[in-house]
């Protein structure tokens, strides 16, 4: 792991124990989200509602207004609601990742039939590679637009660089969530 990104994971460490919202920031998205996305909002994390919290400010702050954009934004790690990390769990997800990346992928496409915790440690690794995809349901169920929910799903896609192809509008708004998403 280089010194920049190992810097970068120290900060959002820091961040995530440390950080929290405000009176402000439900007021926030409330104004974004409807009623029963806030709800599943409010069903993450503090430290993913603060994560998300910050990366929608980051948009904004850039002028995107794009309302998708920003419900991604919110929602995007929503699917982590159905099996919440720990946090020696994210710290082992961010190693592997740094040490093994396909490790991560092999480990966290691993079929789910009944529970989650019958996959024992590679339980954390399948939350971390299938959350885009659990998160997209739920959202989807709150009558999401088709866009932030397929946004949500391809949070983590790799997209090809931009000078190769500028692709679709959602995938100029995807490679926006993303940017904004790997600095905070």
């Amino acid at each position: 792991m280089n010194t920049s990104r190992l810097l970068y994971r120290s900060r959002q460490f820091w961040q995530a124990i440390t950080t929290r919202s405000t009176r402000g920031d439900s007021d926030l998205v409330s104004s974004i989200l409807s009623p029963a996305q806030v709800e599943l909002f409010h069903l993450m994390q503090k430290s993913e509602q603060v994560h998300s919290l910050r990366i929608l400010k980051e948009l904004r702050y850039r002028g995107d207004e794009h309302l998708d954009l920003l419900t991604a934004a919110l929602l995007h790690d929503v699917g982590k609601v159905k099996v919440p990390l720990r946090l020696w769990e994210r710290v082992l997800i961010v190693i592997v990742k740094a040490l093994c990346p396909d490790c991560v992928k092999k480990w966290g496409s691993a079929p789910i039939e009944d529970s989650l915790t019958e996959l024992g440690w590679k339980q954390a690794f399948v939350v971390a590679e299938q959350h885009p995809v659990w998160g997209a349901y739920l959202a989807s169920q709150c009558d999401t637009s088709p866009i932030a929910v397929s946004l949500i799903a391809r949070h983590q896609e790799q997209l090809p660089p931009v000078d190769i192809i500028a692709g679709t509008e959602e995938d100029c708004l995807l490679r926006k969530l993303q940017a904004v998403d790997d600095i905070n």
